[in-house]
């Protein structure tokens, strides 16, 4: 059997499937692809999915449908900490806390249908005490 996988800015690639491979959940089209900016953030991802599980699916689902919606819980960094530069082009960074009374903290930018998780911080940043 194959499975399709999208590369960053080309179409579909069919590529085949193994057995016993997890099964991706296929993205509608108005969701947002999540993917990591950095190796620090991936990371970071999977410490708070091995401690705060359930909390981080919500954070699957907020960041992909409505990344940049501002509540209590996600809202743009300000001050230096607002504006983040990537390939010669700057993105306003946001911070999500995937929990409300939790200190984890995920820093990302949006670029065109993507979240890029910059850095996934399983307490408090110091750049933002």
């Amino acid at each position: 059997m194959a499975r399709r996988r999208r590369e960053r800015g080309a179409s579909l690639i069919v590529v085949a499937a193994k057995k016993g491979e997890l099964v991706p959940r296929p993205p509608r089209k108005s969701e947002y692809e999540i993917r990591f900016a950095t190796s620090d953030a991936c990371k970071g991802w999977q410490d708070l999915v091995a401690t705060i599980r359930n909390p981080m699916t919500e954070t699957w689902d907020f960041l992909t449908r409505t990344p940049l919606a501002t509540t209590l819980t996600n809202y743009r960094l300000k001050g230096e900490l607002g504006v983040i530069s990537r390939g010669g082009t700057s993105h306003q960074r946001w911070q999500h806390k995937p929990t409300a009374k939790g200190t984890a903290r995920i820093w990302f930018y949006v670029q065109e249908r993507t979240v890029f998780l910059e850095q996934v911080h399983t307490s408090h940043p110091n750049e933002t005490k």
